[in-house]
C-alpha cells in the first residue's frame, strides 16, 4: 500500500484529499483549470516551507502542461520564491529552441534561458536515453528553490513508461502531475500507480488543443530562424573533433545538408548551429560567434527540409518508391508489370512501361512545365499535352524498343511547337529523318514537327534540323560535348557515356546543380507577396549572378546575393543515372560505373537472372547479379532495376530477390 493523492472537486471549493490505493484510479473530474492553478501553487508553497520540491508535469499532447508551468512560475514567483524549469519537449518547446533541452529561470513575466543541452533531435520517444541524459545534467544545476519539469508528450507504449520512470527518477521528483483528458483512463496507471511519488490528476482545460504538424513545423522553425539570425558561417573539420550522436556518413555530403548541430569545446556547449555544406572532411556551418575551440560535435536527425522547415530527416537512405503513375499517365499493365514513380528532388521519375515494357523514362521537372525523356519505347500511355512539354529525349541506340514510340511521339508534336532536341550515338540523325520521310505530309505546311538531332562522336556533337514536310537533313554547327556533355541547362546538366551492346549505345547521367527552395516562413517575416520574381531569383541564383537586382513588388530593388541570403536555401543535387542495354565488360562497367558514381537513383537494366547468364552474355545484357554489382561499385543510394525479361512476368519477386 502508498499514498497517492488527487484533486477532488468539492463544492464551493476544491480540496486536495489523501487516499490509499494500488493501481486503481477513482477521481471526480475537475473543470476549474484556473482554480487548480491557484491551489498547486499554495500546495507546493506550503511544502517549500520545508525543502526545495521537485515537479514533474506530464500528459498526452495538447492537454496544458507548458502553460500549467507557466502560470504555476508566475504564481510561486509573486511569491519571491526562486523557481526554474526544464523544458524537456524538443519539438515543441516553450521556450529555448528546438532540438535542445532546456534550464529556465522565471523572470520579468517569462522563462529566462540560462543554459541548454543538445539532443539534436525533434523526436523525444527515440531519443528518450539521451533525453534523460540531459535533464540529469540540468538538474545538477538546481540548488535551491522549486523545479518544474515539462515533459514530452510521450505517453504511450514502452517509450512513454521509459521516459516516465526515467525523468522522474532523475529530477526526484516530489510529485507528478497529470494533466488528462479523460479522468478515468489516465495514461500509463500503473507506471504512476508505482511512482515514489505523490500523483496529481487533472483534467484539461477545455479550450486546451495541439496545434497542427503544420503550425508546430512553423513555431519551431521562427524559434531555430531568431536563434540563428545573428549566426555566421564556421568551418569545422571533422577528421579533428569527436562526433556524437548519430551523425550521417561522410560521403553522402547532401544528408549533413541543413542538420542542426551542436558545437562544444572540452568542457561546454558552445552554441547550436545549422550545416550549410560538407566538402571532404570540412563541415561549414551558421552559428552564433563561439567563444571557445571546438573539440566536439554532436548531430541527429533535426534537419531543414527543402521548405525551410526544422523537421526530423527521414534516413539519409531511404527514398520511396511507388508504383502507382501520376494520374496524367495510363497505368501499366499486367503485360509490363510495375510502373516506379519516384519524387527526387524537384524531379518525378516515372518508368512509364513498367519494370517489362519497352524503355522509356519520364523525368518531369514540376514548377517547370517541362518533361525529359529517355529512351522512346511504346509511348501512348503518354497524354499529348505532357508530349508537348517534352523539351530533350535521350536515346540510348536505335532498336525498336527504344525508338519505336517515335512515330507517336512525331504525330503528338503536329502544331506550332519548339524543336525537340534528340541526342543519341552515331547514326540517330538517319534513323529519325528516315521515319520521318516515311510519312506523307502533303497537308501540314510549316506545322510539321521539328526536331534538332544531335549525335555523340567522341568529344563533339554533330548536330542536324529535320522537319516534317521538309525533305532531307540540315547540318547544322557542331558543338562541343567536353566530359561527355550533351547539354547545358543553367539547372542540370545531361552527361552521357558510350558503352557495348554488339553497337554503341549511351548510358546518361541528370546531374542538377543544386536544389533552391524558398524559405516561406522568411518570406512570410519578410512582409513579401510571392510571384514571378521568385522564380528568376532562383534563376539568376543558380546561374551564379549575385551583384545583378530584382525588382520587388513593392518597387524596392535588392541585389540578388542579398535576396537569395535571405530567402533561399540549397541543397546539393540529387543525380539520377540510366543505363540499359549493354554486355558485361570490363570495359562497360568501368564507364558506367564512373558515369554513375555517387548517384541519388540508378535506373539499370537487369533482364536476367544469374541463373540464365549464358542467355545474358549472348544477347549483350547484364543480369541482376551484374546489375548489383555495378551498382554497389558505382556507389549509387538507390537502385531501381528494370527491362527484365518477360519470361519472367509471372515471378517478378525472383528478379528483385
Amino acid at each position: 500500500m502508498r499514498t497517492t493523492s488527487y484533486i477532488w472537486r468539492v463544492h464551493p471549493a476544491i480540496v486536495l484529499v489523501s487516499i490509499q490505493t494500488h493501481a486503481e484510479f477513482s477521481v471526480a473530474s475537475m473543470d476549474d483549470f484556473c482554480s487548480f492553478v491557484r491551489l498547486s501553487s499554495q500546495a507546493v508553497m506550503k511544502r517549500l516551507g520545508e525543502r526545495a520540491c521537485r515537479v514533474l508535469m506530464t500528459g498526452p499532447p495538447g492537454t496544458g502542461k507548458s502553460t500549467l508551468a507557466a502560470k504555476l512560475g508566475k504564481a510561486l514567483a509573486a511569491h519571491r520564491l526562486m523557481v526554474r524549469c526544464i523544458g524537456a519537449d524538443p519539438g515543441t518547446p516553450a521556450f529555448g529552441i528546438p532540438g535542445a533541452v532546456a534550464l529556465g529561470e522565471w523572470r520579468d513575466g517569462g522563462w529566462h534561458v540560462l543554459t541548454m543541452e543538445p539532443l539534436c533531435s525533434l523526436d523525444a520517444a527515440r531519443f528518450r536515453l539521451p533525453l534523460v541524459g540531459a535533464v540529469r545534467r540540468l538538474v545538477t544545476q538546481q540548488q535551491e528553490g522549486a523545479l518544474l519539469v515539462d515533459a514530452p508528450g510521450v505517453v504511450r507504449g514502452a517509450a512513454g513508461a521509459e521516459l516516465l520512470t526515467g525523468l522522474c527518477e532523475t529530477i526526484e521528483a516530489e510529485l507528478v502531475i497529470v494533466l488528462v483528458r479523460d479522468m478515468d483512463k489516465p495514461p500509463l496507471a500503473q507506471e504512476l500507480a508505482a511512482l515514489n511519488a505523490e500523483v496529481w490528476l487533472v483534467e484539461a482545460a477545455l479550450e486546451a488543443c495541439r496545434p497542427s504538424q503544420r503550425q508546430r513545423e512553423r513555431a519551431r522553425t521562427m524559434q531555430w530562424v531568431a536563434y540563428l539570425q545573428e549566426g555566421e558561417p564556421v568551418e569545422v573539420d571533422l577528421e579533428k573533433v569527436r562526433r556524437l550522436g548519430n551523425p550521417p556518413p561522410l560521403d553522402v555530403p547532401g544528408a549533413w545538408q541543413g542538420r542542426q548541430v551542436a558545437l562544444g569545446d572540452r568542457s561546454q556547449w558552445l552554441a547550436f548551429g545549422e550545416v550549410l555544406g560538407l566538402k571532404g572532411t570540412v563541415l561549414t556551418v551558421r552559428a552564433p560567434r563561439l567563444a571557445g575551440k571546438v573539440c566536439r560535435l554532436a548531430v541527429r536527425d533535426a534537419q531543414r527540409n527543402a521548405k525551410g522547415f526544422l523537421v526530423t530527416a527521414p534516413p539519409f537512405g531511404r527514398q520511396a518508391l511507388y508504383f502507382v503513375p501520376p494520374r496524367d499517365i495510363a497505368p501499366a499493365d499486367s503485360v509490363h508489370g510495375p510502373g516506379p514513380v519516384l519524387q527526387i528532388g524537384p524531379v518525378t521519375a516515372t518508368l512509364v512501361n513498367g519494370v517489362f515494357g519497352d524503355p522509356l523514362l519520364h523525368l518531369r521537372l514540376r514548377q517547370r512545365r517541362r518533361s525529359l525523356l529517355f529512351d522512346l519505347g511504346e509511348a501512348g500511355r503518354l497524354p499529348a499535352r505532357m508530349v508537348h512539354q517534352v523539351s530533350d529525349v535521350f536515346i540510348s541506340h536505335a532498336h525498336a524498343d527504344h525508338i519505336g514510340g517515335f512515330m507517336w511521339f512525331m504525330r503528338s508534336r503536329l502544331g506550332d511547337f519548339a524543336p525537340c532536341r534528340l541526342f543519341g550515338p552515331p547514326g540517330l540523325a538517319d534513323h529519325i529523318e528516315g521515319m520521318v520521310r516515311g510519312i506523307q505530309w502533303d497537308r501540314i505546311g510549316d506545322a510539321g514537327p521539328r526536331f534538332e538531332a544531335a549525335e555523340l562522336h567522341g568529344d563533339r556533337l554533330t548536330r542536324y534540323r529535320i522537319q516534317a514536310g521538309r525533305r532531307g537533313m540540315e547540318p547544322l554547327q557542331e558543338q562541343a560535348a567536353e566530359g561527355g556533355v550533351l547539354l547545358c541547362d543553367a539547372e542540370f546538366k545531361v552527361r552521357a557515356a558510350v558503352l557495348d551492346h554488339g553497337t554503341p549505345v549511351l548510358a546518361f547521367a541528370f546531374e542538377p546543380n543544386m536544389q533552391i527552395n524558398v524559405r516561406k516562413d522568411w518570406l512570410k517575416a519578410l512582409g513579401l507577396t510571392p510571384g514571378p520574381w521568385l522564380t528568376e531569383l532562383k534563376r539568376r541564383f543558380a546561374a551564379g549572378e549575385s551583384a545583378g537586382t530584382i525588382v520587388l513588388p513593392d518597387g524596392s530593388q535588392p541585389s540578388v546575393g542579398a535576396l537569395a541570403e535571405a530567402l533561399l536555401i540549397t541543397a546539393p543535387g540529387k543525380k539520377i543515372a540510366y543505363a540499359t542495354d549493354l554486355a558485361d565488360t570490363p570495359a562497360n562497367r568501368a564507364r558506367l560505373a564512373m558515369l554513375s558514381r555517387d548517384a541519388y537513383t540508378f535506373f539499370c537494366e537487369a533482364p536476367f537472372l544469374a541463373e540464365d547468364g549464358e542467355q545474358a552474355v549472348r544477347t549483350g545484357h547484364l543480369t541482376t547479379r551484374d546489375c548489383g554489382e555495378i551498382a554497389v561499385a558505382a556507389n549509387v543510394l538507390h537502385l531501381v532495376p528494370f527491362h527484365f525479361s518477360r519470361r519472367y512476368k509471372d515471378t517478378p519477386e525472383r528478379v528483385y530477390a
